[in-house]
């Protein structure tokens, strides 16, 4: 048996509004920050729980108090408790009901929870000596079914729906787990799409996003029509026809400018216009969606809750569903959401960059395939090439697809020097 002794936190950020890495037409100014999580126990292996939320700047020393705050739940605890059944320990700490009135189930707290939760995973599958991705893709369909908040979500997945689609995966886990292993799970970049970038660089970081094998890349769009005009032009003129070409508007729009806008770019064969107005405005992107088609609408990066998701699916507001790992309340609701997707028939599109987003989400679309919808047919996670080397498992891509971690844990371990070294205030 262990104990857990401690619960530590940091105020970690990276100065990235410098160079303008992140800018898009609602966040000009971005400074990638992580909200970040070290659980410690007194076990003999010396192993330990890392986790994070992102964050992009001002407000991280919120999010790090919230999780903070945490730390009478789990100081002193039996670890082996916590981590056997975890899905006892996502519903302790989203049922408590002082901790939910502030949500409930959405924001501040329910994002401190999900980087509880996550650092959790994270010494779970340490202890397993397995990736997060294969030690939930070789989990019963009954044990992964326990992890599961069913309360208000039987009116679109029930319990016998969520077996349903694991049992169905089952045959072939292994083969797929052999396949990503072989090939890596697909790929599209952000990283030549940043609204602060000039025409050069765009057209630049475009072009070599080719050469490295990407079939997608994704622009920041939103800011002044006409510069999304061109920019769109220089960008499909430097990766040619065959190349997809997404667009994001980051939230900027009402659902009349949204489709309007759209009509002046659609030429372009837009791949999917992504997060065009409020992320809680289910009618709105259901409007867009009928306004803009066959253009696809994707979202979810700011979805709170399963609920939302829900509801999204349920309205068809959304045709690319994009999970964040750090969002919603951890790896629980995350495959959650995933079955939801699978309910739905609706394909799953990760969002990433940030600060170690790559490196946490990518265990969720790996599982994914392995255990729920067994496809990567049309689905990619997002690449964004800033700050891996902060992390002890960078992502590793080649060819335009994720290379399988093979790493013990969730990926989401920093390095402690760069805790230190970009970590504004330390909370024990």
């Amino acid at each position: 048996m262990s104990t857990v002794l401690a619960l530590h936190t940091s105020d970690v950020r990276f100065p990235t509004s410098t160079s303008l890495d992140g800018s898009d037409a609602m966040n000009p100014d971005p400074d990638y920050s992580a909200a970040y999580v070290r659980i410690v126990t007194d076990a003999d292996d010396g192993l330990e729980g890392h986790g994070f939320v992102f964050t992009i700047g001002r407000g991280n020393d919120v999010q790090v108090a919230a999780i903070t705050a945490l730390s009478a739940y789990l100081v002193g605890r039996n670890a082996e408790d916590l981590l056997e059944h975890m899905g006892a320990t996502w519903r302790e700490f989203v049922w408590d009901s002082q901790l939910r009135w502030l949500g409930p189930e959405k924001g501040v707290m329910h994002m401190a929870i999900g980087a509880v939760v996550n650092a959790l995973w994270d010494l779970k599958a340490k202890r397993a000596g397995l990736p997060l991705w294969q030690l939930l893709g070789r989990m019963a369909p009954e044990q992964l079914v326990e992890l599961v908040d069913f309360r208000y979500l039987t009116d679109a997945l029930t319990p016998g729906d969520a077996l349903r689609i694991l049992r169905a995966a089952v045959p072939g886990r292994a083969e797929r787990e052999a396949e990503l292993l072989a090939t890596g799970y697909p790929a599209y970049t952000t990283t030549p799409g940043w609204l602060g970038y000039s025409d050069a660089k765009l057209v630049r970081l475009a072009a070599e996003a080719v050469d490295e094998g990407f079939g997608m890349i994704k622009l920041k769009v939103g800011g002044n029509i006409d510069d999304d005009i061109r920019r769109m032009r220089l960008a499909r003129a430097a990766v040619g026809p065959d190349v997809l070409i997404g667009v994001d508007a980051n939230q900027r729009w009402g659902v009349a400018e949204a489709i309007e806008w759209m009509s002046h770019l659609a030429e372009f064969d837009v791949a999917w216009l992504e997060e065009p107005t409020s992320p809680d405005d289910i009618l709105g992107h259901a409007a867009i969606a009928r306004g803009v088609a066959p253009i696809p609408i994707a979202t979810g990066e700011h979805m709170a809750n399963r609920i939302m998701f829900k509801q999204f699916l349920q309205a068809d507001a959304l045709q690319v569903l994009q999970i964040d790992a750090t969002r919603v309340g951890g790896v629980n609701e995350n495959i959650t959401i995933l079955l939801l997707a699978a309910q739905f028939g609706v394909r799953v599109c990760p969002h990433a960059g940030g600060v170690g987003l790559c490196e946490a989400v990518q265990h969720l679309a790996m599982f994914d395939f392995v255990a729920v919808s067994a496809t990567t047919e049309g689905r990619m996670i997002e690449f964004v090439d800033h700050l891996h080397e902060h992390f002890l498992t960078p992502v590793v891509l080649d060819h335009g697809a994720y290379l399988a971690p093979l790493a013990p844990g969730a990926g989401t371990e920093m390095l402690a020097a760069s805790r230190d070294e970009y970590s504004v205030t330390a909370h024990d």
